[in-house]
């Protein structure tokens, strides 16, 4: 069926159709690598990402996307619902690179989107992936956090925790976006998908820990990873870090621990780290 520009799109998101579809099938007549982006920040979200992203606008051999923080775009239904996304859409949020320059964007929810990897292997399978991991329990709580203090969030935080199935259940069949507050923390299956799709050696999965106590050797593994210049200076960063009411409470960090546990010793073996500081519940959060 052919749509006028301006009539509704027929999909029923209450856009014309130039503005929704429309402009989706325009971009699939776009060359799709105009600009092909070479590596993408893609989790965990709360994990301290967009520290990571400022360090990186700060080299020289890296231009991060422009227009936004988040591009959010191989988690959108809305770019995958025709059989050629195109990516003109994806590329208009970077400036032109510099000669030399890598491009990069940093989309956390990637990592826990599972249509995403395969989006990102198809168009690029040369990508490279950055993961940065935080204890899945304060992942958790800073999730629910964040969500209160922007008022997404009306029920305490182990209430929020009991109530995630059905509010899964009722996103089905998408995951659920805003308030997976334990979904997101089960990260051994998350970097499995990632790797069914990309090689290991394509990936570079970093300690949020590392990131914040030894930022010099951190961002030394991520310039041998991606191959870019050596910072000069690094001056640590501190990045939405939100007031807290109270720390986290002993019932829902015993909660946690129980249905985390499992996993993190899987990530022990799989990554061959320590996390055994993870289940130990601290003073505060």
């Amino acid at each position: 069926m052919t749509q006028s520009r301006n009539e509704p799109c027929a999909c029923g998101s209450g856009k014309r159709y130039k503005n929704c579809h429309g402009q989706l099938a325009s971009d699939a007549d776009a060359p799709p690598h105009v600009a092909e982006v070479d590596f993408v920040i893609a989790g965990t979200q709360k994990g301290g990402t967009t520290v990571l992203d400022l360090y990186l606008r700060e080299n020289a051999g890296v231009a991060m996307a422009a227009k936004l923080k988040e591009v959010h775009f191989f988690d959108n239904e809305l770019h995958f619902s025709v059989a050629n996304p195109g990516y003109a859409t994806y590329h208009a949020n970077f400036a032109p690179r510099m000669p030399g320059q890598l491009l990069g964007e940093t989309t956390p929810i990637y990592m826990y989107w599972e249509p995403a990897a395969p989006r990102m292997a198809k168009y690029n399978p040369a990508l490279k992936i950055i993961v940065v991991l935080r204890n899945p329990i304060l992942r958790a709580y800073s999730h629910w956090n964040m969500a209160r203090l922007r008022q997404w969030e009306e029920l305490p935080f182990l209430e929020a925790l009991q109530a995630e199935p059905e509010r899964a259940r009722a996103a089905q069949p998408l995951q659920l976006r805003h308030l997976s507050y334990v979904d997101r923390g089960f990260y051994t299956r998350q970097l499995q998908r990632l790797w069914r799709y990309f090689p290991v050696a394509q990936t570079l999965v970093l300690r949020t820990e590392a990131l914040q106590t030894e930022p010099d050797a951190t961002l030394a593994r991520v310039v041998d990873f991606l191959h870019i210049t050596p910072f000069a200076h690094i001056r640590p960063k501190v990045a939405h870090a939100l007031p807290y009411e109270r720390p986290i409470g002993a019932n829902a960090w015993s909660h946690l621990a129980d249905l985390y546990v499992d996993d993190i010793r899987e990530l022990e073996r799989i990554l061959g780290w320590d996390c055994s500081s993870w289940l130990e519940r601290p003073k505060s959060p």
